[in-house]
């Protein structure tokens, strides 16, 4: 069957199709809990301890048994003064103790009583330095007490392997006394460009581009999407359209890679040499998603390295990328939650024609709460994935009218 008569593959179909090549990379590595962001989690953390090691206060105020307190206006004497990181003593009945938050309830008080609903009074008996309290409100048993292990359970497994972890997870890690976590290794990427057409920022002035030439946005923003993922990435740069050149790249960066990433030569002109230098050396499959933008897709090995290809175009890599490839690699960490979640939300805009391609369309909320679309969904306007913050995930077929509820996934969901 020829390239041009390939039956669409669903995008569904093939992101499985990727993952069932995503075996976990072997290998991990301990890091300090501080540099763990963004990390996957190897094994899972059980807490050696409760968490609030024991009842404490969640108020500035006045610690009190209930039984002393049962109408408006009582005053107790105040028998002592307990701050965080410190422990009162037993609390005798017919007294109050002064308590800041998160300081330790002493023993025999079952309530707080914040300080706006007391009144602190001069001393009963000169040169004791704590004086009486009059209390404003009648406590509820347990008000204002936090209560031990309400957050952690001693044994429990607060974290597990499989997560990546985010800025409140690595709090959690230390408030159960985490200082280093056992992780996944990063995975080693090599990323390439093709093209002759391709120019480096930097390399030749705006003034003096030769006729047909492009800057290389590609490299820019594949580069930092693989390392927001926590890959190690090493730049190979652009690849002469040549096919000893592509063979060559391609054998030096599968000696010592997990995954080699290129951007263009995945479609059927002449000068696309991906196809034939991955099968000199290894297997290849290409795909023509059912997906607009980014139809061409290509999956492989070269030795032990997998291989993917992604479509030239600006709009269309980007898309492919955070569709097929970033799941890909967060399975290879271990991850097993890798699809982006999307919400409903309402259209305010029309989109009167269908595409028999499942289609993501670069959109941004508005103040009214609804989307709006960007006027040109050119596969090459990088514009308007820099304009956007999501895209609407339209099904294949489907037309929108303005007020219509679509899905949308932000772009926070498949950037990071």
């Amino acid at each position: 069957m020829s390239r041009l008569n390939t039956p669409l593959k669903p995008l569904d179909e093939a992101l499985a199709d990727l993952l069932l090549q995503a075996a976990p990379l072997q290998g991990t590595e301990k890091v300090t809990t501080f540099d763990a962001d963004g990390r996957v989690l190897a094994q899972n953390c059980v807490s050696a301890l409760q968490v609030p090691p024991q009842d404490n206060s969640s108020m500035d105020g006045y610690a009190v048994r209930c039984a002393d307190v049962t109408e408006l206006g009582v005053v107790l004497p105040v028998s002592q003064r307990i701050a965080a990181g410190s422990a009162g003593d037993p609390l005798q009945p017919g007294s109050a103790a002064r308590i800041f938050t998160g300081a330790p309830v002493p023993a025999g008080a079952d309530a707080v009583l914040m300080q706006e609903d007391c009144e602190a009074l001069a001393s009963a008996t000169e040169g004791d330095g704590l004086g009486q309290v009059r209390i404003n409100a009648v406590p509820k048993r347990g008000q204002w007490i936090r209560s031990a292990g309400e957050d952690i359970t001693r044994g429990a497994v607060v974290l597990t392997a499989g997560t990546r972890l985010t800025p409140a997870e690595l709090g959690l890690a230390a408030s159960i006394g985490l200082h280093q976590l056992q992780v996944a290794r990063r995975p080693r990427v090599a990323l390439f460009s093709t093209g002759d057409e391709l120019v480096m920022p930097g390399e030749v002035p705006p003034e003096q581009m030769r006729p047909g030439a492009i800057y290389n946005s590609n490299r820019f923003f594949l580069r930092a999407m693989l390392l927001r993922l926590g890959c190690e990435v090493t730049d190979f740069g652009i690849v002469p359209d040549r096919r000893d050149a592509t063979i060559d790249a391609l054998r030096e960066a599968s000696a010592a890679h997990d995954l080699i990433l290129t951007s263009g030569g995945v479609s059927v002109g002449e000068e696309d040499h991906i196809k034939p230098a991955v099968e000199t050396l290894g297997t290849l499959d290409l795909w023509q998603i059912a997906m607009k933008p980014g139809k061409p897709f290509a999956y492989g090995r070269i030795g032990a390295a997998h291989f993917m290809g992604l479509p030239g175009n600006p709009v269309s890599s980007f898309l492919t990328f955070a569709l097929l490839v970033r799941p890909f690699v967060l399975r290879l960490q271990g991850v097993q939650d890798v699809a982006p979640q999307s919400i409903a939300a309402r259209a305010d805009f029309t989109w009167p024609k269908a595409d028999k391609r499942r289609e993501f369309l670069r959109v941004r909320h508005n103040a009214a709460g609804g989307l709006d679309l960007f006027n040109n969904q050119s596969s090459g306007v990088l514009t308007s994935a820099a304009w956007g913050d999501g895209v609407v995930d339209n099904p294949a077929g489907q037309t929108i009218a303005t007020g219509d509820t679509v899905q949308f996934i932000a772009f926070s969901e498949l950037l990071s």
